[in-house]
């Protein structure tokens, strides 16, 4: 069997926190990845002083060094099929503001051209025709809330899961290729109990800053309680070329970010073992001590 990953995430570097070690493990081991980003990441929070000018407010040009900062990125994780739902620059990033019990909602403007306000069935379309190219046996999305709430997440999720049930249905637009059937779909998740650790560990130390008001015991709607995991792809030996990936991500994830200090020193591992959720398929063996598959194409 040629196995082939999909994935399908919202901004530049989504990817790469989420499943940054696991898509360096596969193209390691000679599977087939394919990364589709479904916007340029336009409206994202600029952290780098001298690139400011680049906000949507002002030149309107964050989208294009986000692209830059994307293929650096791969070339980190040796991902050389990346690419953007129907072409880059055909949906915008939608932009977000915290609701007030933290999670994200849609902005007050969205743009016309926002990936939140994409017609659901042309934008699965794009996806249903990526699908029925490079045949994935797995593909990995968002759940059905983006994790945090965020418009793009969520439409990410709804694309992802409309596109898979169509590109499996023979009669629906032959002219975008032989329908296809995605065996194993999972939603990339964070384990509760490595985070309450992870968390635990810094305020011990005496970091009240990083993850700043993260309670242990309070933790937001993006954490998954471990019985709800199914997988547990161990990438911790590519957990450098993660970083690596990370900091290719320069206008979005500082050096002091939480992802680079809770990483500091960290005995679990912290962002090189990634967790999923199963939504389609079932869980197979083998499993690890924690009762989760070691591997995404488990069974297939």
């Amino acid at each position: 069997m040629d196995k082939h990953l999909l994935l399908v995430h919202a901004h530049p570097d989504d990817e790469s926190i989420g499943q940054g070690a696991t898509m360096a493990r596969y193209v390691a081991e000679g599977t087939g990845v394919t990364l589709v980003t479904c916007t340029g990441g336009e409206m994202g929070e600029i952290l780098v002083p001298e690139m400011a000018h680049m906000a949507a407010d002002q030149d309107d040009t964050l989208g294009d060094q986000r692209k830059i900062e994307l293929t650096a990125a791969m070339a980190a994780l040796g991902v050389t099929d990346y690419r953007y739902l129907g072409g880059f620059g055909t949906y915008r990033d939608s932009g977000m503001k915290w609701h007030d019990d933290g999670y994200a909602i849609p902005a007050d403007d969205v743009h016309a051209n926002a990936f939140w306000h994409a017609d659901l069935t042309e934008a699965a379309d794009h996806l249903v025709t990526v699908i029925r190219e490079v045949r994935p046996q797995v593909m990995v999305t968002y759940d059905q809330f983006g994790g945090y709430g965020h418009p793009d997440h969520i439409q990410a999720h709804r694309v992802a899961t409309y596109a898979a049930a169509l590109a499996a249905v023979p009669s629906y637009r032959p002219d975008l290729g032989d329908s296809h059937d995605i065996p194993k779909i999972y939603w990339g998740a964070m384990s509760a109990s490595r985070m309450r650790e992870g968390l635990r560990r810094l305020r011990e130390a005496g970091d009240t800053t990083s993850f700043e008001g993260m309670d242990p015991d309070n933790l937001p709607p993006f954490v998954t309680e471990d019985v709800n995991l199914s997988a547990m792809v161990e990438g911790n030996a590519y957990y450098e070329q993660k970083m690596a990936a990370l900091r290719a991500h320069a206008t979005q994830i500082t050096a002091d970010s939480p992802f680079f200090v809770m990483a500091e020193g960290s005995e679990s591992d912290f962002w090189g073992n990634e967790f999923f959720r199963i939504a389609k398929g079932v869980p197979a063996a083998p499993f690890n001590e924690f009762d989760l598959e070691t591997d995404l194409f488990n069974g297939l």
